[in-house]
């Protein structure tokens, strides 16, 4: 966890809030540090390759166990976020100038570390005209080519009023498009103040509208101080969206800057949400304490191709 003036300095809208505590975290949540050598192996390629990852910018749990299978969100189009959500630690500012160079070098790390599915997100990019759009496009592109056999999975913004992005990366084929709801829409303005619940529902829906083939994903966290019901209406919406896959993981706060955590919730109640939500239709659910938007993506994707399969044969 970061110091209270390193957290100022990487997310200086925050530097004057009120510090809120950290609760010790419960036995179901804590995970050991990595020490692998395929973990380093990872990091070292990453790094020689001037990428950015979500596992490290966002202080991801599960970065010991994902670098140690040589699994890696790639972070693309910088380090600086131009939003400010509550829960997040990448840091916040002025971006840089797009590195044109970059798309190729993801594609080299893909295709370095052997991946049979890699996930690629970024930072909200509100300073371009299409919020990054074709970065992502450029990316999946050279991804296809440098590595043919690896399916991809994208994570992306909402792209809030950027008219045709979602278009340019759906044309772009993605195997997984994926946006984060992340939290209940009554929390929104504390918890992510610069987006719109419904903005990213129709995303979501514009997607898969554009080309039913790609799955659809999201994720939400729990133990912001949501309720039970909150967290069914986002599934009722999720699917009203036409989401395949969610995936919900405990918040974990990453600094006494960030917005608190209201209780730890524990591993019976995810199994409950865990129901409730396949019975809702999704074709697959994802719900732990540890679990991420790219946490065992691989084998994931594998199981959505099974269950659309399934859901076919039964149907037809």
């Amino acid at each position: 966890m970061l110091t209270n003036e390193a957290a100022k300095l990487r997310h200086p809208e925050k530097r004057n809030r009120p510090n809120n505590p950290t609760p010790r975290k419960p036995d179901w949540i804590r995970v050991k540090a990595p020490t692998s050598k395929t973990y380093f192996e990872t990091r070292n390629l990453v790094h020689d390759h001037r990428l950015h990852t979500v596992c490290e910018e966002a202080g991801c749990p599960n970065i010991g166990e994902c670098w140690a299978k040589k699994h890696a969100t790639f972070m693309i189009m910088g380090e600086t976020c131009t939003r400010a959500c509550a829960f997040c630690n990448v840091a916040t500012g002025i971006p840089t100038n797009l590195d044109h160079g970059e798309p190729a070098r993801v594609a080299d790390a893909v295709a370095r570390l052997r991946l049979n599915h890699v996930v690629v997100t970024s930072v909200d990019r509100d300073d371009l005209a299409d919020g990054g759009a074709e970065h992502f496009a450029r990316t999946i592109a050279a991804i296809r080519t440098g590595a043919p056999e690896t399916t991809i999975e994208v994570l992306t913004p909402d792209f809030m009023q950027k008219e045709g992005a979602a278009e340019i990366v759906a044309t772009a084929k993605p195997d997984v498009f994926n946006h984060n709801i992340e939290t209940v829409p009554r929390l929104y303005p504390t918890i992510r103040p610069g987006s719109r619940y419904f903005t990213s529902l129709q995303l979501l829906h514009e997607v898969k509208q554009i080309d039913p083939a790609i799955f659809t994903k999201s994720g939400m966290m729990a133990g912001l101080g949501e309720s039970r019901d909150e967290i069914h209406q986002v599934m009722d919406d999720l699917r009203a969206a036409e989401v395949d896959f969610l995936t919900i993981g405990q918040y974990l706060q990453p600094t006494p800057k960030h917005a608190a955590i209201e209780r730890f919730v524990p591993p019976g109640e995810f199994e409950g949400l865990a129901r409730m939500a396949r019975g809702k239709g999704f074709l697959m659910v994802s719900a732990s304490p540890l679990t991420r938007s790219s946490y065992h993506a691989g084998d994931d994707f594998q199981r959505l191709q099974a269950a659309r399969e399934a859901k076919i044969a039964a149907a037809g």
